[in-house]
């Protein structure tokens, strides 16, 4: 099985808009479109409640003709048009498709966050985690849901072995940052969170970028886009991941990030596993 997953920032304006990030965006669904995969993971589409126009649709079906769409959009009392997460699926495949709420607080689950597929020997499920805040404000809310979202993915490898992805909001180690001096309270590198994503691997998940390529250095998956230098000088976060069942990571044949090419903010990440 061959699987992307990439947080798109805005469907809508990847698909529609004519600025140059938006022509960047779909270069990378040029490239995206190469790679011909069973499945591929959208996360923080932004659409409305209404999800995808028929135009989305229509563009999308050009890049990607043979496949089926999944999504969930937020929904009140949630903000309208934030979070959101798609699935794009090739139509030879039947999955059972899910928009788990996993009790999380606050407003979380009517986010868009979670979609997963059943097929019959695995699950594939992605995830937009949550942001701490700037100021760490929705920090202990954070907290909470990664023990929700722990225990949801718990209860579906008891069924049988998962494969995720997603933007987990959290690089995990030193390692997987720039500058992790600079960056020890800031969103997304807390003791907290990190802690969070350790108690998730180790609960029998593996990270599947690490279980192949060890502790390699200078990998990562997001560059601000507000400092215009960060991607050139790979000043970036790993915080997209593919995680899966320990009992299925000597499966995995590749784990690595998709060339993006000039585009900053999140880059697509590639899996494949014989399952």
């Amino acid at each position: 099985m061959k699987l992307i997953s990439w947080n798109i920032d805005s469907l809508n304006a990847a698909l529609t808009s004519d600025s140059s990030r938006a022509l960047l965006s779909r270069d990378v669904l040029d490239t995206i479109s190469e790679y011909d995969v069973d499945v591929i993971a959208i996360q923080e589409t932004k659409l409305t409640i209404k999800g995808p126009t028929q135009k989305h649709l229509d563009i999308l079906a050009k890049w990607f003709p043979g496949y089926e769409i999944a999504w969930r959009s937020s929904e009140e009392p949630a903000r309208k048009s934030y979070a959101g997460t798609m699935f794009l699926y090739k139509n030879n495949l039947q999955p059972t498709v899910t928009f788990p709420e996993i009790g999380a607080p606050d407003t979380m689950d009517q986010e868009g966050r979670i979609i997963t597929l059943e097929f019959e020997h695995c699950f594939v499920t992605q995830v937009y985690t949550p942001n701490a805040g700037n100021n760490l404000d929705r920090l202990e809310k954070r907290q909470i849901w990664d023990e929700k979202y722990r225990e949801y993915l718990i209860s579906l490898d008891k069924q049988k072995p998962v494969i995720a992805s997603g933007d987990y909001n959290v690089a995990h180690t030193e390692i997987d940052l720039a500058h992790p001096d600079r960056n020890h309270f800031s969103a997304g590198f807390t003791d907290e969170e990190r802690a969070g994503f350790t108690e998730l691997l180790n609960s029998g998940f593996a990270d599947t970028f690490r279980y192949l390529h060890g502790d390699v250095e200078g990998y990562y998956s997001w560059w601000a886009q507000r400092v215009k230098t960060s991607k050139i000088n790979n000043s970036g976060w790993r915080i997209d991941y593919f995680i899966v069942s320990d009992r299925i990571a000597d499966q995995v044949d590749t784990s690595n990030m998709v060339d993006s090419g000039k585009r900053q903010d999140h880059t697509p990440l590639f899996l494949e596993v014989n399952i």
